[in-house]
């Protein structure tokens, strides 16, 4: 069965808004082994989407609105397609007078642009909205299914689950996805270690994904059943770990955070970050995860040279004689606030994140990143890319890499 998700709304074009609605019915449709063809964003305007209705119809098997079924003028998708294809519109006489019931005990009056949210295309069943006053609508024409749903993700994603996917078709597969977290190697580096196994791969396939500090690998695999399509992800998952080994961090919705705080708790140890350029990102990530206090001890922003010497008792005759952006001060920022905290293992982060104050010698995105731990400190340099925020975000992902290969690699 092909599927079509065409989403109506100016603002989606607009990019005031995300297209979130055709993200969840994809996944959802991709659990029942629908496969979704295309997706589709057209403004509120009748012409365009008879436009786009047209169209699917020409493709798809089974096609799905979201969006324009509210009570206001431009809200318009089934009188459309409606009107596509050759359907007068009838009233609902059940669902005017739950709608008149809900008005009542909000102690509104209901206007007569409600009432229109009680029209449906002639033969259509109405699904009911448990969460507004907008129904999904069910048609079915030519052997083409068309479903029409309210664009609120709040009232769509319970409806579809609860209205729509009970009365599907089932697929005859199951499509499952799977995504590997990968830390530093950037995308043409992966892609090259794994280059075989892409190209050769066609069930499950890997696509990367590149991200701002990370890249992605989804795997998706197709099978009769759920159990066989794990089984297909767990093979290939395993030859991509033979391949990348400890560059793999994660696994789907775990972050780089989850995986060094799995880490602190698994050997038992406490954290603690002196901060600069970052201005507390490092902190505030990782204290995030619930339980954090069980590892995370203390974290100092020391911003300027005068907090690294008063909080963190940097000699400032260190940063004089090398500069607050240098390695020398990484290191001593890590060693002192271990030191102070009492942190089994500690970090320090200092650099230029932009866009003013690089210079030829110290330029924009440049980071030293040092790590504290009882067997002694360590300090890489980086050079990043990118706007202020994205540097941050690089600098803090590098510098809890560091900590979890650290940790990985741990002995006892």
């Amino acid at each position: 069965m092909k599927t079509e998700i065409i989403a109506v709304g100016t603002e989606l074009l607009l990019g005031q808004i995300a297209n979130t609605n055709a993200r969840f019915i994809s996944e959802e449709l991709a659990k029942l082994g629908i496969d979704v063809f295309w997706h589709t964003v057209v403004g509120d305007n009748p012409s365009r989407v008879k436009q786009a209705f047209r169209l699917a119809q020409t493709r798809a098997d089974l096609i799905i609105f979201s969006g324009g079924l509210g009570p206001t003028m431009d809200d318009l998708t089934k009188e459309t397609v409606a009107e596509v294809l050759g359907l007068e519109m009838v009233k609902d006489e059940a669902w005017e007078a739950y709608l008149e019931e809900l008005f009542a005990k909000m102690g509104r009056s209901m206007t007569d642009n409600n009432r229109k949210q009680a029209l449906l295309p002639k033969g259509a069943r109405l699904l009911e909205n448990d969460h507004g006053t907008a129904p999904g609508i069910w048609l079915e024409d030519n052997g083409k299914i068309v479903v029409l749903l309210p664009g609120p993700p709040r009232e769509l994603e319970p409806l579809f689950r609860d209205k729509v996917v009970p009365l599907l078709p089932q697929g005859n597969c199951v499509i499952l996805s799977r995504v590997l977290k990968v830390a530093g190697l950037g995308e043409s580096a992966l892609e090259e270690k794994i280059h075989d196994l892409v190209v050769e791969q066609t069930n499950p396939t890997i696509a990367p994904l590149a991200k701002y500090s990370e890249v992605h690998l989804r795997l998706t695999a197709k099978a009769e059943s759920t159990e066989e399509a794990q089984k297909l992800l767990d093979k290939t998952e395993g030859k991509l770990l033979t391949r990348l080994g400890e560059a793999v961090f994660g696994r789907d919705e775990e972050t780089m955070a989850m995986a060094v705080a799995r880490l602190l708790w698994k050997r038992n140890l406490t954290f603690a970050a002196a901060e600069s350029c970052t201005g507390g990102y490092l902190s505030h990530i990782m204290t995030n995860i619930a339980g954090s206090s069980d590892y995370f001890l203390q974290g100092q922003v020391t911003y300027s040279n005068r907090a690294k010497t008063d909080l963190l008792g940097i000699n400032p005759v260190l940063i004089r004689d090398y500069g607050a952006v240098s390695e020398e001060v990484g290191r001593a920022m890590a060693e002192n606030i271990r030191r102070r905290s009492a942190a089994d293992v500690a970090v320090g982060i200092t650099g230029v994140a932009g866009p003013t104050g690089g210079s030829d010698q110290k330029p924009v995105g440049l980071v030293f990143i040092a790590l504290a731990t009882p067997q002694g400190v360590s300090c890489r340099r980086f050079n990043f890319f990118g706007n202020r925020e994205t540097i941050k975000e690089r600098a803090v992902m590098a510098a809890l890499n560091m900590l979890r290969l650290y940790l990985l690699n741990l002995n006892g």
